[in-house]
């Protein structure tokens, strides 16, 4: 089985076909083999459906909160995707991966240092639209993938 950890770039841009992205998105999920499986961790959830509720994301298309859950919940329908819980090993490899901004006022280090640590500790390809992320995830020696 193939493991990838889709950021929330492409978490939304799969969930909002009026999403600049969402034609790349889709093409490369249609683009997987059987095997594969998208994975959704406790992060992901929160930020997709804190995204989908969120006027300056969505602007007319914004979503009630029941509304972003039943997006949610028809992901968790489809046979590729899963939620996977937080892996135990986290904490250390997320220390790990944002240690190169310890000197720094990172402040988007540690959300995307969260996502990286958690496809490094599930063993996932980290999937991005985010080039930064995606060219931290490679020095770190992870397997990333930006979609299209």
């Amino acid at each position: 089985m193939t493991l990838f950890f889709p950021d929330l770039n492409v978490w939304l841009a799969l969930s909002d076909s009026g999403h600049e992205h969402s034609r790349d998105a889709w093409n490369w999920m249609n683009s997987l083999r059987g095997d594969a499986r998208l994975l959704f961790s406790r992060y992901t959830q929160i930020g997709l459906l804190r995204l989908l509720v969120t006027r300056s994301v969505m602007g007319r298309a914004t979503l009630t909160l029941g509304k972003a859950w039943n997006v949610y919940d028809r992901w968790l329908e489809d046979s590729r995707v899963e939620f996977y819980p937080e892996p135990r090993e986290v904490d250390g490899v997320f220390r790990r991966v944002t240690s190169p901004f310890g000197s720094q006022k990172a402040s988007k280090a540690v959300g995307d240092g969260w996502l990286l640590a958690n496809a490094i500790a599930i063993r996932a390809s980290l999937v991005t639209f985010d080039l930064a992320l995606y060219e931290h995830a490679r020095k770190q020696g992870q397997t990333a993938v930006i979609p299209g």
